[in-house]
C-alpha cells in the first residue's frame, strides 16, 4: 500500500477543479497542467502547482501523453487523475503511467483496453450471462454483411454505433433499407475523425428506452459493489444534459437486479476502481447492456449526493491501495438528486457552440445547492474545448424538492457574454412529463422541435417590457430635472425599477 502525497490531474475545466478539492480535503498536493488559452483557468489558480502544456489545440496539450507524464515526474507527483475525457479512457496513456513509475487512478490498461471495444465488452458480458441488446460482436465490413445482420436480429430500427466511441459520435438510426448506405459511410466517417477508428457494429434499436446506469466501486481486494442508479435519459443528439438518482420509474426489485448485473458485468472484467455500467431499459423495464464506461462520468455528483459519498476519494483510496471502507448494506440513498449541465450552446440555435467572454457571472446559492464549474467572471470560452461549462446539481427530500430547487437555482444563475442552455434546462424541468417521470431518450427530440419560436417573448413580457422602459424614462427625466415631484406624479422608486428588471429577466 503506497500513501499518495501528490497528484496531477491530466483535465481542465471543471472536474480538473472538482478533483483537486478532494485533494486539498485529503492532505494531498495537486498539480495543473494547462494550455496557452487556459493560463487564467480556474483549474490553474486552483491547484498547487501549475505548468503549461503548449498551444490551445488538444493534441498539442491534453493530449500530449509524454509532456503531461514529464510533468508528473518532474514536479514529483505519485499518480496521475485523468478526469473524464481527453486521456482518460486510452489504454496506451494508463500503461505508460505506470511504465513511469507513477499511479494511474483509473482501472487497469488491459481492462481500459476491452471495455473500450464496444464489441469486445458485448462478447465478454454475453460470455457472464449479462442481457445485452441483439446485435453483431464483430465489425461490419459492407452494406451486404449489414443486412444479413438486421434480418437475423428481427429487422429495423436498428442502430449503427462507432465500435470506439463515446458521447453520440458515428451513432445512426436507421429505419429502413434505404437509408443503409448513407448512414453507414457517414458514421464511420465521423467514427474515423472522432477516434481514428471507422469499425462500426450494428445493435437492435430498442424504441422508447430509458438510459439507466449503475455506478460500480472495486477494490484491489475482491470487493465489488454497486452505488445506485442515475437515470440520464435527457439528451440531446445522444448527449446526456439532465441526470438524476434514483431513476423515477425503477421498482425496488430491478433496482435491485440492475445493481446485481452491474456487478456481475464489473467481476467479469476483473474492473478495479470507479466505473459505470449503461443500460437501455424498454417500456416494461427490461434492462440491456449498453457500454462500460471506465472512468468517473460527468454526472458522478447526482450519485454523491444521495449516497453522502466522495466518489474521487473512494479513486484515490482504491489506488493507494486500501480496501472499500463499507459494505453494500452500508450503501443507503437519503433523498433525490438531480444534474443540469451547463454548456455554452444556443439552444434556440439547434445547439450551436458559442464562445466568447465572461462579461458577467452570478452563481446560484442556497439550500441544496451545488456548483461544479470550471469558469470564472474573467473566463473565455473558446471553440478548442467541449463547451461544458457547469454542472448545476440540487439535492431535495424528494424528487418534487429537488426539482423545485433546481428551478430555483438555474433562475438565479446568471451567465452573461456566451448563450447558455440554462433556458433548455428550465423549460424541461417545468415540462409536465418531465415532472411525472414520463420520458425517455426521446423527449429532447419530441419536444425541442420548434426552438425558435419558443424563443419568441410572449405579451406578458412584451408588456412587462414597455412598462420598464416607460418607467425607467421617467425616472430618468426626474432625475435630469425634467420633471418635477408632486403630490399627482410620483417618482418611481430605483427598488421598483430594479424589482421589474429582475422580473423580466427570470421570465
Amino acid at each position: 500500500m503506497k500513501r499518495i502525497r501528490k497528484i496531477l490531474v491530466a483535465n481542465r475545466g471543471e472536474i480538473a477543479v472538482r478533483i483537486m478539492r478532494t485533494c486539498r480535503e485529503m492532505g494531498i498536493q495537486s498539480v495543473a497542467v494547462y494550455s496557452e488559452v487556459d493560463r487564467l483557468s480556474p483549474h490553474v489558480l486552483t491547484a498547487d502547482e501549475a505548468y503549461l502544456l503548449g498551444p490551445a489545440p488538444s493534441t498539442e496539450s491534453y493530449l500530449n501523453m509524454d509532456k503531461i507524464i514529464e510533468i508528473a515526474r518532474k514536479s514529483g507527483c505519485d499518480a496521475i487523475h485523468p478526469g473524464y475525457g481527453f486521456l482518460a479512457e486510452n489504454p496506451h496513456f494508463a500503461r505508460k503511467v505506470a511504465e513511469a513509475g507513477l499511479i494511474f487512478i483509473g482501472p487497469r490498461p488491459d481492462t481500459i483496453r476491452l471495455m473500450g471495444s464496444k464489441t469486445e465488452s458485448r462478447k465478454i458480458m454475453q460470455q457472464a450471462g449479462v442481457p445485452v441488446v441483439p446485435g453483431t460482436t464483430r465489425p461490419i465490413k459492407d452494406v451486404a454483411e449489414a443486412e444479413a445482420i438486421i434480418d437475423s436480429i428481427g429487422g429495423y430500427p436498428v442502430m449503427l454505433k462507432a465500435a470506439a466511441g463515446g458521447g453520440g459520435k458515428g451513432m445512426r438510426i436507421v429505419r429502413n433499407s434505404s437509408e443503409l448506405p448513407r448512414a453507414l459511410e457517414a458514421g464511420r466517417n465521423e467514427a474515423l475523425n472522432a477516434f481514428g477508428d471507422d469499425t462500426i457494429y450494428i445493435e437492435k434499436f430498442v424504441e422508447n428506452p430509458k438510459h439507466i446506469e449503475i455506478q460500480v466501486i472495486a477494490d484491489e481486494h475482491g470487493r465489488v459493489l454497486h452505488l445506485w442508479e442515475r437515470d440520464c435519459s435527457i439528451q440531446r443528439r445522444h448527449q446526456k444534459v439532465i441526470e438524476e438518482s434514483p431513476s423515477a420509474v425503477l421498482t425496488p426489485d430491478v433496482r435491485q437486479r440492475m445493481g446485481e448485473t452491474a456487478i456481475q458485468a464489473a467481476r467479469a472484467c476483473g474492473y478495479v476502481n470507479a466505473g459505470t455500467i449503461e443500460f437501455l431499459v424498454d417500456e416494461d423495464l427490461n434492462f440491456y447492456f449498453l457500454e462500460m464506461n471506465t472512468r468517473l462520468q460527468v454526472e458522478h455528483p447526482v450519485t454523491e449526493m444521495v449516497l453522502g459519498l466522495d466518489l474521487v476519494k473512494l479513486q484515490i483510496m482504491v489506488a493507494e491501495g486500501q480496501p472499500l471502507p463499507f459494505d453494500q448494506q452500508d450503501v443507503q440513498a437519503q433523498g433525490h438528486a438531480i444534474e443540469c449541465r451547463i454548456y455554452a450552446e444556443d439552444p434556440f440555435q439547434n445547439f450551436a457552440p458559442s464562445t466568447g467572454k465572461i462579461e458577467f457571472l452570478k452563481n446560484p446559492e442556497g439550500p441544496g445547492v451545488r456548483l461544479d464549474s470550471g469558469i470564472a467572471s474573467h473566463s473565455e470560452i473558446t471553440m478548442y474545448y467541449d463547451p461544458l461549462m457547469a454542472k448545476l446539481i440540487t439535492w431535495g427530500a424528494d424528487r418534487q424538492e429537488a426539482i423545485a430547487r433546481m428551478i430555483r437555482a438555474l433562475k438565479e444563475y446568471q451567465i452573461h457574454g456566451v448563450q447558455t442552455t440554462i433556458p433548455f434546462c428550465l423549460a424541461v424541468l417545468q415540462h409536465p412529463d418531465f415532472v411525472e417521470g414520463k420520458f425517455n431518450t426521446g423527449f429532447v427530440e419530441k419536444y425541442w422541435k420548434s426552438p425558435s419560436a419558443a424563443a419568441q417573448p410572449d405579451a406578458r413580457m412584451l408588456a412587462i417590457a414597455a412598462a420598464l422602459r416607460y418607467f425607467t424614462e421617467q425616472h430618468e427625466a426626474y432625475l435630469n430635472g425634467e420633471l418635477k415631484a408632486a403630490s399627482d406624479q410620483q417618482v418611481v422608486s430605483a427598488w421598483k425599477i430594479r424589482g421589474l428588471k429582475e422580473m423580466l429577466r427570470e421570465r
